[in-house]
């Protein structure tokens, strides 16, 4: 098993990484070999930076990609003396680096609706250090996009000037996504979205999923992996998606489309009331232990620590915000891929539907109305999430959705 092996769909890339960690590797042992100094710059030919920059749409695999990369960087298999390229899957250093373990493995990750500038001063002290251990001092950023524009200003001059062994691994959904002078200092590697077979297979091959409902979650999120996999092994997620397919069929009158408006707002609270459930209360245990809070004291903190925990509640909050949020914005995908589906019938197009359990609605929307009618329907569905990102109320937002898709 090589680290490359859950990167689906993505052979190009796979290619010019593997390629880059073997350039890495001959980086590293000819420091070795002369002394045990640092890693040089890698030669205007060398297919290795020290900043990379992975986009690609929802789903294609970025993350993965950068925790693959991150993994080969630090394979340790005696194989590569023999001209084996990097990335084994089995030594030490790959496992370590693919399971979150690894000293010199930095993967982060946000459940904020931003990232900000203190944690970015902090991720930036830890590239300037040399690796503990490892090859390669690695710090993956899966949110890159999330980064406010002080943080990225603090993230620019450790990508522009960085640490002899350090490399940065950032993720984003697209260029525009990252700040120009930080993009303009990365290697760009562009993913695609997978084949909806390729996705089926890995669902099938990692992850034990029948074959059929691997088919069926891999063809109704059009080749998203993560959200496939959710939907194949979650069934609160099969019923929120089937919930939400039925909405078309409600917003007929005024009254259908405010109470359509409410029962989405009120999944997705419920969505991160639950994700608080199962979090929140292990977190603020967890840190009353931290902070002294002795059985038999009747659960007092000790003087001075209150401060910490406003804050754990205030991350909570945020946390919530954005679990609602995510919620909201997959309903609303969903929802877009029924009107595609609708706009295919219509347009007599051979493009494969991805919603075919929902045949039935999608063959009456669509002989109901004209190709026209649902374009606008999708509009009405971006203008939706475009609103949200702005900080709309949600509930308005979504009311004035479901009210254009009525009027279509």
């Amino acid at each position: 098993m090589a680290v490359w092996d859950d990167l689906v769909g993505q052979d190009r890339v796979a290619a010019q990484l593997s390629a880059a960690a073997r350039d890495a590797d001959a980086l590293v042992t000819a420091a070795s070999e002369a002394g045990g100094g640092p890693a040089g710059e890698p030669m205007a030919s060398s297919k290795m930076t020290h900043a990379w920059l992975f986009t690609g749409p929802p789903g294609s695999g970025r993350a993965t990609a950068a925790r693959a990369f991150a993994a080969a960087l630090q394979c340790v298999s005696p194989d590569r003396a023999l001209g084996g390229a990097p990335g084994c899957g089995f030594c030490d250093g790959c496992h370590t680096a693919l399971v979150g373990t690894h000293a010199d493995v930095e993967v982060v990750r946000t459940d904020m609706l931003t990232i900000g500038v203190k944690e970015t001063r902090e991720l930036v002290r830890r590239a300037q250090l040399s690796p503990a251990g490892g090859r390669w001092q690695v710090i993956v950023m899966e949110d890159a996009d999330r980064l406010t524009e002080g943080a990225g200003n603090v993230l620019l001059k450790a990508v522009e000037e960085p640490a002899p062994r350090t490399v940065w691994l950032l993720c984003a959904p697209s260029l525009e996504d990252v700040l120009p002078t930080i993009r303009s200092r990365c290697r760009l590697l562009t993913l695609r979205t997978p084949p909806v077979d390729a996705v089926a297979d890995i669902l099938v091959r990692r992850d034990g999923i029948d074959p059929e409902l691997a088919a069926s979650a891999a063809r109704a999120t059009q080749g998203h992996i993560g959200r496939a996999r959710r939907l194949a092994t979650d069934e609160r997620a099969r019923a929120r998606r089937a919930a939400v397919l039925k909405l078309p069929l409600r917003v007929d009158d005024v009254g259908g489309c405010l109470k359509a408006a409410q029962e989405l707002i009120d999944a997705a609270a419920e969505d991160a009331k639950q994700v608080a459930e199962e979090v929140d209360a292990k977190e603020t245990e967890e840190l009353r232990a931290a902070l002294g809070a002795a059985a038999g004291t009747g659960g007092r903190l000790p003087r001075g620590t209150a401060g910490a925990m406003k804050d754990l509640q205030d991350r909570q909050k945020r946390r919530a915000t954005r679990t609602q949020r995510d919620t909201l914005d997959l309903a609303l995908t969903d929802l877009t891929a029924f009107y595609r589906d609708v706009l295919t019938l219509q347009l007599g197009s051979q493009v494969g539907l991805a919603n075919t359990d929902v045949r039935d609605a999608l063959e009456r929307i669509a002989s109901g109305s004209k190709p026209e009618r649902t374009l606008r329907r999708i509009e009405a569905i971006t203008a939706c999430r475009q609103a949200l990102d702005s900080n709309v109320a949600p509930l308005l937002a979504v009311e004035a959705m479901t009210m254009a898709l009525r009027a279509g």
